[in-house]
């Protein structure tokens, strides 16, 4: 077992980050969740994310917020990404998780897998 920390961001409400959080449970892996409804992501920590997948993978265009805010016809920069989703995280595919070193966008139980063995 690792004594690293998993990080998991998103909503409680949202079955991907419920499973992202069970998964590690389920390995006992602390975790720390941090839940978007309450409070949205620091820019540095969503600036690692988007280094590493870029704003666009991070968005979600399936999201009901996304359709709301009328950005299907958007051309926004990385920057201008980044500063949408810190101000409306739940434009975010969910969970974010972050352990250690490595990362990972949405539910991807095949990384978090890796991230053992």
């Amino acid at each position: 077992m690792d004594d690293r920390q998993a990080q998991i961001f998103g909503v409680r409400k949202s079955a991907d980050t419920r499973k992202a959080l069970r998964f590690f449970a389920e390995r006992r892996v602390k975790t720390h969740f941090v839940d978007f409804a309450v409070r949205g992501p620091s820019a540095g920590e969503l600036r690692r994310f988007c280094q590493k997948f870029g704003a666009a993978t991070l968005v979600d265009r399936d999201a009901p917020r996304f359709a709301d805010l009328g950005l299907r016809a958007a051309q926004l920069g990385e920057e201008r990404w980044l500063d949408t989703m810190i101000a409306d995280p739940l434009l975010l595919r969910m969970p974010l998780v972050r352990f250690g070193t490595h990362l990972s966008v949405g539910p991807d139980e095949a990384a978090w897998r890796s991230w053992f063995s």
